[in-house]
Parts: C-alpha cells; structure tokens; sequence
C-alpha cells in the first residue's frame, strides 16, 4: 500500500491513498490499539479487497433486514464469495420492533451454525437497526469477534455506524441494553443513499441538523443553504455531508468515547425523541422523534433564556425545511413523561437534557424541572 497524502483535517485524519491505481478516502478514529477506518465509496467493489489487506478472517456472517436485503444481500454476498470468503448470511424482519433478544438469539443460533469463531467477522448491512443489533451479537458471541459496519441509510451513515454504541430495546424501552464496542472497520457506499425511501432520508437529515446545532455553526449555515442540493441527493454534495457529519462525530466520540461526559450532546433530541418513540411504538421513524425532541429541547432553552429567539426560529425553521416534523399529535405528555423516566441518561435520579445555548454549542443540565418539560411536550403535541 503507497500512500499519497496523509492530512490532519478538522482533527479528523484523512487519508488519501492508492489501491490496485484507485483513489481511496478515508477517515480514522484514533482509540489507540482498537483505531479503525472509515471508507467513503460508491459501490461495495473494494470491501473484499480491504478486508484482505488487514488479515481479517474468511469466514464471515451478513446480517441485514429484509428491506436491504432485497436491494443488496445478495450482491454483496456474491461479491465476497467470489473473493474467497466462506460468506453466509442471516436476514430478520424489518422494523424496530425486531430490534430485540429474541432477534440477538437467532444470530446465536447462526453463528454456531456456521461455526463462526474468535477470528470470524460479522458484517452489519443496513440501516441503524442492523447496526445495533450486528454489533451487540459480535460483542458478546464468544466475548467478542470483529464487526464490519456497512450503513445503507443516511442516519446510519452520518451517524449510528460511528463510535461504537450497540443494542436492542427491551420491554419497550430504546436501547436500554447494549455495550461500547466499536467495529473494525466502517465501509459507507455513497450511492446506496438513492435508493433510499424519501421518508428514510429525511428521517437520516434530523442527525445530520442534530450535529450542526451542537457543534458546527458553520455547517449549519451550509445546510440552511444547500437544501436544494440536499433534497435533490446531489452526489457530490452528499459526499460532503456524510464525511462532514462523520468528523463532527468521530470528534465528540475520540474524546469520549464512553459518554463520561462530553459524548452525552450526541443525546440532544434524545431524551424526549426516545420516550415518543415507545409511546407510539415505533410507529414514527427514529429521525422523525428525535426531530420533536429537538424541537422540545430548543424550546426549553428559549423559555428559560437560554437560546435567543432568533436561533430557536432557525433551528424549527431547518428541521420544517427539510419536512421534518416539529409537532406529533395525539400524545398523551404523562406517557411520554413516565417512558423518559426510564430512560438511561439520568444522573442522579434527575433526567439529563442537552440544551442549545446558541447554534453549535450546548450544554448538559440536570436542573430541567418537570414544569418546564410538560410545558415542552404540550407545546409540541
């Protein structure tokens, strides 16, 4: 391997290199001995040739939904099959509500069946679903085995696959088991996102707001400005975003890498988004809710002098751009209320909420009475 160009940007690395006389582009994260690489691609051609490089093991599991397996599974299966690998693949039903035990018991189930072992990989193909669930199964069969992240939605690219947060819902409640386990390596395929649905797009672009408002006022003006280009998935201006939202996170995460403290603004629009999305079971996509927590969380901010009134007003005013929803009808704010209370990200009994002071800095706070979080939820219902 001949490197070309070795560029520190944004604190962010990125490497320019050559491959059999390709350009290839890539970000990496730096934790140490477990640093891995991000790719930025327009087709899967290259995985197999990258998972050779670094020695990784032939005998490799897919694990995708049925949604991405009728557009991908089998390609990719057949491409890394006629590269060599003993490659197998196991398919579950798509939807949040899979995201499960039961689902994390039948990977079991197919890794012994393939006589996967410590030395074997799992390829996570799709959307953040697939990706929380891959990963947790790889960080507890066998007390751990590589994983491949392979994202195929804009939210799982720009961020579920990056910084290692893997797990199920359980009892309703998102996410509340899982691990840190970061994959091996993170291979995105830029073209996937045109086929993706117009509701999973947009869903994806509450991620992308959520990364400008809380750490990046110059990319926020470059989104209020490049809508159009957005919308309309522009090549090359989607190339940007992806790899821009992946620097703002592998930032945040290389600093923090198990949410001690400064991870925890990656949660903006979490704390509500997360309880709506049980209350209604899953029935709004996670993009959607965390659009209204977004939305509640800024309005707290500026009812308690936090947020000028101007950056409250661009802020909804980005998220209705792009058709995300700032309001959610027919919500009962006690369910709401009680599901949040549930959730994980509490300190001390008392629910943690990350608050926008201005676009691209926030803060963590404890000190959010249940007052003011009725007030938000009844504004935004």
């Amino acid at each position: 391997m001949k490197y070309m160009m070795l560029l520190n940007q944004d604190n962010g690395f990125i490497e320019i290199m050559m491959q059999d006389g390709d350009t290839v582009e890539k970000i990496v994260l730096d934790f140490k001995e477990r640093s891995y690489p991000i790719y930025f691609e327009e087709d899967f051609f290259k995985l197999p040739g990258i998972l050779k490089e670094k020695n990784f093991s032939s005998k490799v599991l897919i694990i995708t939904d049925t949604n991405v397996d009728n557009h991908y599974g089998e390609q990719l299966q057949h491409l890394l099959s006629g590269q060599g690998f003993i490659c197998n693949k196991f398919v579950f039903q798509a939807g949040e509500q899979n995201k499960n035990l039961d689902t994390i018991s039948l990977i079991y189930d197919e890794c012994l069946k393939h006589r996967l072992d410590r030395k074997s990989v799992i390829i996570a193909l799709g959307g953040g679903v697939t990706g929380d669930i891959a990963g947790f199964a790889a960080s507890t069969f066998m007390r751990g085995i590589k994983f491949v992240q392979v994202p195929t939605s804009l939210l799982a690219q720009v961020d579920s696959s990056v910084g290692g947060k893997v797990g199920v819902d359980y009892q309703g409640s998102k996410n509340i088991i899982g691990s840190f386990y970061q994959p091996s390596l993170v291979y995105m395929n830029l073209k996937v996102l045109q086929t993706l649905p117009k509701r999973e797009f947009i869903s994806g672009m509450a991620e992308v707001i959520k990364h400008a408002v809380i750490y990046d006022y110059d990319f926020f003006e470059y989104l209020e400005q490049n809508i159009d280009s957005i919308l309309k998935l522009d090549t090359n201006t989607l190339k940007y975003v992806v790899w821009k939202n992946c620097i703002i996170k592998s930032q945040v995460v290389q600093q923090d890498e198990t949410e001690q403290e400064l991870r925890a603004i990656l949660n903006f629009g979490h704390t509500i988004g997360h309880a709506l999305e049980s209350v209604l079971d899953f029935s709004l996509l996670h993009g959607e809710c965390v659009s209204v927590g977004m939305a509640a969380a800024a309005f707290i901010a500026y009812s308690n002098n936090l947020l000028a009134y101007n950056d409250y007003e661009r802020i909804l005013s980005l998220l209705q751009r792009f058709g995300l929803p700032v309001k959610v009808k027919d919500i009962d704010c006690n369910k709401v209320y009680e599901e949040m209370l549930r959730d994980k990200k509490q300190e001390k009994n008392k629910l943690k909420f990350i608050l926008p002071v201005r676009i691209g800095r926030v803060i963590q706070t404890t000190e959010v009475t249940k007052e003011n979080i009725f007030s938000a939820l009844e504004h935004v219902t």
